[in-house]
């Protein structure tokens, strides 16, 4: 009796953490895209929707300038939206090879003692905070990058030393996950390949890793998600310029940082503004993680 008593409890408490999550969720989308605050003449919706609405969608999504303290204030974030999508491609080619060959690696191929060095390692850069490794960057890859003599003329501050920067940020996620999604495949896979005659390389490569896609591509996912959503080491190496970016050479400014550099003094409709690019960057990842996984069903479904 007692026994079903701590089980009905335990239900709802769960119960109760899910709903809890779904609401929270709920709200942070209500807060972002609709928002309000009370004014003396009634309240004030100053979410993203309503900015569109004042504003103009076409002219703020589009827009290529970002005024906001001219006497006629433009708030185009074109420019953030595209440097967003730049840094986090340069993220994804350099840290999503790497992250995976060093698993394979880790999960096969490497020596115990060695092993029990490298994994604590792995795990303490995720424990590293991001100011520490965009102060790492700023005082390693902005010189190594600006005195390279046969790049175009830059300061080292630009979308390449941004994209290695968050390419070695996503690493302990892309490993960790990918590894114990490697580890999980029955090991009678591999016992079946190897009895057919393939070499230890080729059932890794042709047989675990397969199996083990989906919890990889899951590892790519939380890692992009990272990627995009990192705002303290960005600032301090990708320049930080509201402009639109020519070249990967050129500085540029993603949506989080844009916010975070100016949300502090911010009032009035510039306030507004942010929190409306608060809004587009929600809308971004949403778009990204669909995408991700409907690609990840897609693949499922071939199986």
């Amino acid at each position: 009796m007692q026994g079903k008593a701590v089980e009905k409890i335990m239900k709802y408490l769960f119960m109760f953490c899910a709903l809890l999550s779904v609401v929270s969720i709920l709200l942070i989308f209500y807060f972002i895209f609709i928002g309000g605050v009370k004014t003396n003449t009634g309240w004030k919706f100053d979410g993203g929707l309503p900015f569109f609405a004042e504003h103009g969608f076409i002219e703020t999504l589009f827009g290529l300038k970002w005024q906001p303290n001219w006497k006629e204030p433009l708030y185009g974030i074109l420019p953030f939206v595209l440097g967003s999508i730049y840094v986090t491609l340069g993220s994804i080619i350099v840290g999503v090879p790497i992250g995976i060959l060093t698993a394979i690696f880790m999960a096969y191929f490497c020596p115990d003692p060695l092993y029990r060095v490298l994994k604590p390692a792995i795990n303490l850069m995720a424990a590293i905070p991001s100011i520490v490794y965009g102060f790492f960057a700023l005082q390693i890859f902005v010189p190594f990058f600006r005195g390279l003599s046969f790049l175009p003329k830059n300061n080292g501050m630009h979308i390449v030393t941004a994209s290695i920067l968050l390419g070695i940020m996503i690493l302990p996620t892309v490993i960790s996950l990918s590894e114990a999604a490697i580890r999980a495949v029955p090991k009678h896979y591999y016992d079946a390949s190897m009895a057919l005659g393939a070499t230890h390389e080729r059932s890794v490569m042709n047989v675990m890793l397969p199996a083990a896609r989906s919890g990889i591509f899951s590892a790519v996912i939380l890692g992009v998600g990272r990627a995009i959503g990192e705002t303290m080491a960005v600032v301090l190496v990708a320049g930080n310029q509201p402009r639109l970016a020519t070249s990967i050479f050129d500085g540029t400014r993603t949506l989080t940082t844009n916010v975070v550099l100016e949300m502090g003094y911010a009032s009035g409709d510039h306030r507004h503004a942010l929190i409306m690019t608060a809004s587009v960057l929600f809308v971004f990842i949403l778009m990204i993680n669909s995408t991700f996984m409907w690609v990840k069903s897609k693949g499922a479904s071939k199986k």
